[in-house]
């Protein structure tokens, strides 16, 4: 095990640097700061879906230098004064919303409204790692040291049997898929639909599949398809004809829940994109006000899944939207008595259905076949490209820190 860090030590992370522009710096090291923090030495860390927002988007609410990175895991090397579950040496994964476990909120299995760590001045919820300043401005985790407020809560312990892969997406997808089915309210042997096939949709499939629902994804890429044909699942190419042949599918009727696992940069809508790329272009405290009262977000995907469910279904969101002028089909949904059910995951309230999961010999999930990319750190500013431009087969970017 490492020895305790020097005070003034510098490390490497990921930063931001401006719109589709990250670079890999040397910054000084995460210190502790309150008696309940922890400094953990990351083993692994990826790159999420919710980051290419960041890394295309959502620039007005960031700063040059920002640390990124919401979905990792490693070892803890210092632990505060307060901290009584932690020692040093200990494995864990780090959830990407900071929760204290005991308000009103968290006691209800809403660790993501978090109302110790929410963030009033924004108008937002819980903070989370490395996300901008509407969740606190926190230093995220695509770094080799990361320090995690509140640490006996906001960490998962796991063994040291299994490899990193098999534990590092409990820190947000795995359980942003399971909460996405949870909402979609599939009625028992029924049938989902899975609007997107990156990483959450990915896992959405497997978990619903896991469960006993039939399950049919649509994603435009072949290799995200080829991916999940491998777990069982049927798929769709993302064309006009793919909401009749979905519906055929199901007697006419479409299916009884949808998962949107797309979120806000879906394909389809060249008029909110120009809009997006319009407010990018904004000083930043204009274009933030701008976002905020008059943001629209590309709503292909969400309307797509409006349209495809049943009469009396539910659409669940898992895909990330920001806008606050998004145009909704009322009318239809209300017609279609459609319920509409989303929000960020509360990653603490899933953990104990999913561990067991994750540690099972079988790999029930197929954690294994997720990652296609594992690549150092410093390579992070290629990953972003490709990963965002969907090329080399990319669906999941893992990157180990020097050392780790």
């Amino acid at each position: 095990m490492r020895r305790v860090r020097e005070r003034g030590a510098l490390m490497r992370a990921v930063t931001w640097q401006g719109k589709r522009k990250v670079s890999v710096d040397t910054v000084p090291d995460p210190v502790i700061l309150e008696p309940t923090d922890a400094i953990v030495r990351v083993t692994s860390t990826a790159i999420c879906g919710s980051d290419l927002h960041l890394y295309e988007l959502l620039g007005p609410f960031l700063d040059q230098g920002d640390i990124l990175g919401h979905e990792s895991m490693g070892v803890v090397v210092e632990v505060g004064s307060a901290v009584t579950s932690l020692k040093q040496g200990d494995r864990v994964v780090v959830p990407f919303n900071i929760a204290c476990g005991a308000c009103f909120m968290c006691v209800r299995g809403l660790q993501s409204q978090c109302e110790t760590t929410q963030n009033h001045d924004q108008g937002t919820g819980a903070a989370l790692f490395g996300y901008t300043k509407l969740y606190g401005q926190i230093p995220g985790g695509q770094a080799e040291y990361l320090r995690v407020p509140l640490a006996d809560y906001n960490t998962i312990p796991v063994g040291s049997e299994l490899p990193d892969e098999r534990y590092l997406f409990l820190s947000d997808i795995l359980p942003t898929a399971w909460q996405g089915v949870q909402y979609a309210n599939v009625p028992e042997g029924g049938t989902l639909a899975v609007m997107g096939l990156g990483p959450v949709g990915q896992l959405v499939t497997r978990v619903a599949t896991h469960l006993g629902y039939d399950v049919m994804a649509v994603d435009p890429v072949p290799e995200r398809r080829a991916m999940a044909e491998r777990h069982g699942v049927e798929t769709y190419d993302l064309t006009d004809q793919t909401i009749a042949a979905i519906r055929e599918r199901t007697m006419g009727r479409g299916p009884d829940s949808v998962v949107d696992a797309v979120g806000m940069e879906a394909h389809g809508n060249p008029v909110a994109g120009f809009a997006q790329a319009a407010v990018g272009l904004l000083p930043d405290a204009i274009a933030r006000k701008a976002m905020d009262a008059a943001g629209i977000d590309r709503l292909a995907a969400m309307h797509a899944a409006l349209d495809l469910v049943r009469r009396g279904g539910t659409v669940s969101l898992s895909g990330v939207y920001s806008g606050e002028a998004d145009v909704l089909p009322v009318k239809s949904m209300f017609d279609k008595q459609v319920a509409l059910r989303m929000g960020q995951c509360n990653v603490k309230n899933w953990i104990g259905d999913l561990m067991p999961l994750v540690e099972d010999s079988a790999d029930p999930l197929g954690l294994t076949d997720l990652v296609t990319h594992r690549v150092p750190l410093d390579e992070a500013p290629e990953m972003y490209e490709i990963f965002q431009k969907k090329h080399d087969g990319c669906i999941k970017v893992v990157m180990t820190p020097t050392g780790a």
